[in-house]
């Protein structure tokens, strides 16, 4: 399939649509869904779940997993990609002895409703740290929180937190600034980035999927999670998930070249964050896997954060009014920025996505 004629038709319009999308071609390919129901509903009544597909021999020694929705609104994005594999005759062309799992919606909740957290109000790739451990500490975002999810959105409160947040910029450095902003915290469960207090039922979902898959009785395993918001427009950046100096960073630098990002080396458009995938996946396993969230380009960061404020402020004031006013201007301006509805960016996205998908598949037999 051409990239433009996949344009047309792999992006959908809402979650209930993605979903359908990806239910009913897999069916047309007499491909078993399984379904993990999630316990509440979509803005309009809809169920909720992330459903799997599998491609490829049930013994595969090598899969590749492809995930969406981990941030729930960017899963317009991952959604997309992933039918898109499945409409370029992905299937067909796939190695001997290579599978592909499709992880369609591991947030639901976030996808459904439009938000980057779940229904616990986590931030999913901050919440896979020990909370049997003592939790990781952000006082730069105890010090800030009144400005990253202020009381009121009137023009005067929205000016006032947007001085404070320059001069603490000034004062400490962007780099201590996006830390406080984004690397995560476990106190505030109002405001954005938050991890949680519990494992998420996202999280305890897709541990359940690497189980009910035996992903680790596989030589090998591929991970790419689809993501959006940061680096430049329209361009994928194949973030590291594993720490410097690790057998898996050496292996996804031979994977995708000199694309990869590194943050903790400072090469990335991410910062180094607490309680990301890779802690699970270091524990179920070990070194037979490579992980890179595949991070599609936006808007600027900051307005990112304007758009991530209102819908914290939103959800913060008690039940949401879906076809309310104010929601739908808020919930239009979060979307903007983690899904660009614009034709160059999806073109964009699936031609990096294609070819992403290619170098995993290829490489998949150099590391079992």
């Amino acid at each position: 399939m051409e990239v433009l004629d996949s344009v047309s038709c792999s992006f959908s319009r809402s979650y209930a649509q993605a979903r359908q999308k990806f239910i009913t071609e897999c069916g047309s390919r007499d491909v078993a869904l399984r379904t993990y129901a999630n316990p509440n509903l979509g803005p309009h009544g809809e169920a909720l779940a992330c459903d799997v597909a599998w491609f490829g021999p049930d013994d595969a020694s090598s899969v590749l997993v492809m995930l969406s929705a981990t941030h729930g609104v960017e899963g317009f994005c991952g959604s997309a990609c992933q039918l898109d594999w499945i409409l370029n005759e992905g299937p067909q062309m796939l190695p001997p002895d290579v599978a592909v799992m499709l992880v369609h919606a591991i947030n639901p909740h976030g996808f459904a409703w439009q938000r980057r957290v779940t229904e616990e109000g986590c931030d999913l790739n901050r919440n896979y740290v020990d909370f049997d451990a003592p939790l990781p500490d952000n006082p730069g975002h105890d010090e800030l929180l009144h400005c990253f999810v202020p009381q009121t959105l009137d023009a005067q409160t929205l000016a006032d937190t947007e001085g404070e947040l320059q001069a603490f910029r000034l004062r400490h450095g962007e780099k201590v600034f996006q830390s406080a902003r984004k690397s995560g915290q476990y106190k505030h469960s109002h405001s954005v980035f938050f991890g949680g207090i519990a494992p998420t039922w996202s999280r305890l979902t897709l541990q359940q999927i690497v189980i009910d898959y035996r992903l680790a009785e596989r030589a090998f395993t591929g991970i790419v999670d689809y993501h959006t918001g940061l680096g430049p427009f329209g361009y994928g950046e194949p973030i590291c998930g594993h720490k410097s100096g690790s057998i898996g960073l050496g292996r996804v630098r031979s994977m995708y070249g000199e694309s990869v990002g590194v943050p903790e080396l400072g090469t990335s458009s991410s910062i180094p964050l607490h309680g990301t995938s890779r802690e699970m996946w270091d524990r179920l396993l070990g070194d037979a896997y490579t992980y890179v969230a595949l991070e599609f380009g936006t808007f600027s960061p900051d307005h990112g954060l304007r758009a991530l404020r209102a819908d914290h402020w939103l959800h913060w004031q008690g039940e949401v009014v879906w076809d309310g006013e104010q929601t739908q201007k808020i919930k239009a301006q979060l979307r903007h920025q983690f899904f660009p509805e614009f034709d160059d960016w999806k073109e964009m996205v699936i031609w990096r996505s294609r070819q992403v998908q290619r170098q995993t598949i290829e490489a998949l037999s150099r590391f079992r």
